[in-house]
């Protein structure tokens, strides 16, 4: 897998491509679908994070606001107040990249004068536009998700996410954001109902290699997992692994998880493994 340069904030970068990258799923809100509550203090989500780091995450995603379905929303000074002095912590210890997973300009802008290098958006700038502003104007790294609410999907999984993403896309490119700071997510779960729309997203997950960025995986612990294995969300870390080696060997170059250590390791093999088929990799 050819090797590429991400740009991040504060004169930052990573290497995408030789191995793979987990990304920690730090949410700091008392009602996320599978770990709500668990860390809603500051002091309970830095040493999360610093557990993250130690089994091998080099990024840490700081969400305030549950994304799951029927989650009620929060005010922006109410996300704001979960997610900052998490940031500013974190970046005070300096252990890990970190991401902020928000859709709002003003927060965006506000976490990344926090420390964060990363802006994780998941209506894929195509809620508040004005979120690729702060990233063309701090250099923050931008992730941007495909998601299929509050819209009429296209009946073809991928001609869905090329639809969705090139318009997201275009919003990133007229605000100024570079193609070095752009990385792209499929959005699993997010408005794909049933179990089959996400396997054939997995199975056909090479194709957006088209689109011509870096992909960002976010399996874990989702639904269409429990209604392949039949556990509970707590209980799908070995699922979203055998996702994440399925993804990395159709091209993902980053892993969003909650259980890190099971996901550096089975990403490690499927790593070792590609740099015996494909030599110089």
């Amino acid at each position: 897998m050819t090797t590429r340069r991400w740009q991040l904030a504060h004169g930052r970068h990573l290497d995408l491509g030789g191995k793979a990258v987990v990304v920690g799923i730090l949410n700091v809100t008392p009602d996320s679908f599978s770990d709500g509550g668990l860390f809603a203090s500051r002091e309970q989500a830095v040493a999360q994070a610093r557990r993250m780091v130690e089994e091998g995450a080099k990024v840490i995603d700081v969400g305030g606001e549950s994304t799951r379905p029927g989650a009620s929303p929060v005010t922006i000074e109410e996300e704001q107040a979960r997610v900052l002095p998490v940031i500013e912590a974190l970046a005070g210890l300096g252990e890990a990249l970190i991401s902020v997973d928000t859709y709002r300009e003003d927060t965006a802008r506000l976490a990344v004068a926090a420390g964060a290098h990363i802006v994780n958006d998941v209506w894929g700038l195509q809620r508040e536009p004005g979120i690729a502003r702060v990233a063309a104007e701090t250099g923050a790294g931008l992730v941007i998700m495909h998601t299929g609410r509050d819209r009429q999907k296209l009946p073809d999984v991928i001609e869905d996410q090329f639809f969705f993403l090139r318009k997201s896309l275009e919003i990133a490119h007229a605000s100024g954001v570079a193609d070095v700071q752009i990385v792209l997510d499929a959005g699993f779960g997010f408005a794909k109902e049933t179990a089959e729309e996400n396997l054939d997203l997995m199975a056909r997950f090479s194709e957006l290699a088209a689109l011509g960025y870096p992909l960002m995986a976010g399996t874990s612990r989702k639904r269409f997992i429990g209604n392949v294995t039949g556990r509970d969300a707590m209980d799908r870390a070995a699922g979203t692994a055998a996702t994440s080696v399925i993804l990395r060997l159709k091209g993902a170059h980053l892993f969003r998880v909650h259980d890190v250590a099971i996901n550096v390791d089975a990403l490690a093999v499927t790593d070792a493994m590609l740099a015996r088929e494909i030599p110089g990799s």
